[in-house]
């Protein structure tokens, strides 16, 4: 990793060169910012492309659609799932079904419209009956959901579920004793909460996923609506 230049060191490296009979010398400037959203925006359409013809696993087979994820290209923000569900599939979206509803409220609480942020999911294609990933669908789609992370370069990202949060994190722990700890998957902060479609059958967990959302909301130094 590169240190940064300081006028201090600077002035060193200046004084080296100096010594050695440089009387001037070319100076080039390495551009550091992040991608902007429009350069972002075309590098998800064309992996989305990609994508619509995948084979790579079983799932191609029963598809609907390819249900990519969608959202800000440049949000500080993102949203992790499973695996996309009947409705998610016939639409090619994700988390559109009674537990997207539900992850929508999530979001406005948030102070943050389904626009502002990014979502998408471990998987792209629908697994029969909506049963578990199984391991080799995972290691298809995975490369997929880590350019997506790549491009987007989200400050945080909300794993909602065990699978995802087990999948980004390479780990077997249990999502009880995963979540409401931040954890990091390169420079990007991981929260690991709850899915939506479990909320759905256990109501008094969503005090629990706010907790977590909170949290979110103060590494971002935003405030809940």
């Amino acid at each position: 990793m590169t240190s940064p230049v300081t006028p201090g060191t600077l002035r060193e490296v200046l004084r080296f060169y100096r010594a050695l009979g440089f009387e001037s010398m070319p100076l080039r400037i390495k551009e550091t910012a992040s991608a902007p959203p429009e350069r972002k925006a075309r590098a998800l359409a064309g992996l989305k492309g990609h994508m619509g013809t995948c084979t790579k696993c079983d799932l191609c087979r029963g598809r609907t659609n390819v249900v990519f994820g969608e959202g800000n290209p440049d949000a500080e923000l993102m949203f992790v799932g499973e695996a996309p569900g009947k409705e998610e599939d016939r639409q090619g979206r994700p988390f559109v079904g009674d537990a997207g509803k539900l992850l929508d409220r999530l979001i406005d609480r948030m102070g943050f419209s389904r626009e502002e942020v990014y979502i998408a999911n471990i998987l792209k294609c629908r697994p029969p009956g909506n049963r578990d990933p199984k391991e080799e669908e995972i290691e298809a789609c995975l490369p997929v959901l880590k350019k997506q992370i790549e491009i987007v370069a989200p400050r945080v990202i909300i794993s909602l579920g065990r699978i995802s949060a087990q999948t980004l994190l390479g780990t077997k722990t249990p999502i009880s004793k995963l979540r409401g700890k931040f954890a990091k998957l390169g420079t990007v902060l991981v929260m690991p909460t709850y899915h939506p479609a479990y909320l759905l059958r256990n109501p008094k967990a969503k005090t629990v996923v706010w907790e977590d959302a909170q949290q979110v909301l103060k590494k971002l130094g935003r405030k809940p609506r």
